[in-house]
């Protein structure tokens, strides 16, 4: 096997924690992370830059196929900009609820309630586009396949939600049909496709979450022990 390797002793990240404390951490994570709720109405609250920063750079440490790290974020906060993702994704979310989406998607959204208007695109402070790329490599500027793509940019959506929440942010994630706009909104290239739109700020003070939304399967039903 080609290439160095380095201990988890030598590089000093790895924390032995006995049961007790495995056991009140992981139970700690779970009390907050439920806590998480998905809104749609936001403050226009400012939130310093560098709190969403640390948040990407924390979705940046994700495991990644090859480690090849095939993921772009656009950082959103200019006003201009995000009113031109707004009338961007308004007309294809008028196009998904006039026929696009077909009848069985929109009962499954119904009892969450939402609509062709993204009002929220506006409003919150940030929006945090999420390309996935087609091609990079370990280094910035690399031309090499990329692998498990869509799996690697996922789990770091999933490590910067976390993260936003950590820092006391509410979020939304918004998936238009097709997403080619923010291509061209954002100036990315053509072998990067939009993967996601995380909304993020502070939640309006009459913030609602559907009662569908707080329905969660209960571990038994999520979880096989051999």
């Amino acid at each position: 096997m080609s290439g160095k390797f380095t201990t988890l002793s030598e590089l000093g990240d790895f924390v032995d924690r006995n049961a007790s404390e495995m056991t009140a951490r992981a139970t700690a994570f779970f009390d907050d992370i439920k806590r998480r709720h998905t809104v749609r109405d936001f403050t226009d609250e400012p939130v310093p830059q560098a709190v969403i920063e640390a948040c990407i750079a924390a979705a940046g440490r994700a495991p990644s196929g090859a480690n090849h790290q095939p993921w772009h974020f656009c950082m959103v906060g200019d006003r201009d900009l995000k009113n031109e993702i707004r009338l961007a994704a308004e007309e294809e979310e008028r196009a998904f609820y006039d026929g696009r989406a077909g009848e069985e998607w929109l009962d499954a959204l119904d009892p969450i309630g939402t609509d062709a208007n993204k009002a929220f695109l506006d409003i919150a402070p940030w929006l945090i586009a999420v390309f996935a790329q087609r091609r990079g490599g370990v280094e910035a500027g690399m031309d090499k396949k990329n692998y498990y793509i869509n799996e690697s940019v996922g789990i770091a959506c999933g490590f910067l939600i976390a993260a936003l929440h950590q820092a006391g942010l509410a979020t939304l994630t918004h998936t238009p049909k097709p997403m080619t706009f923010l291509n061209e909104k954002l100036r990315r290239p053509a072998n990067e496709k939009p993967f996601l739109l995380i909304v993020t700020g502070k939640p309006a003070p009459d913030a609602q979450v559907p009662h569908h939304a707080l329905i969660k399967k209960p571990l038994k039903d999520i979880l096989t022990v051999f």
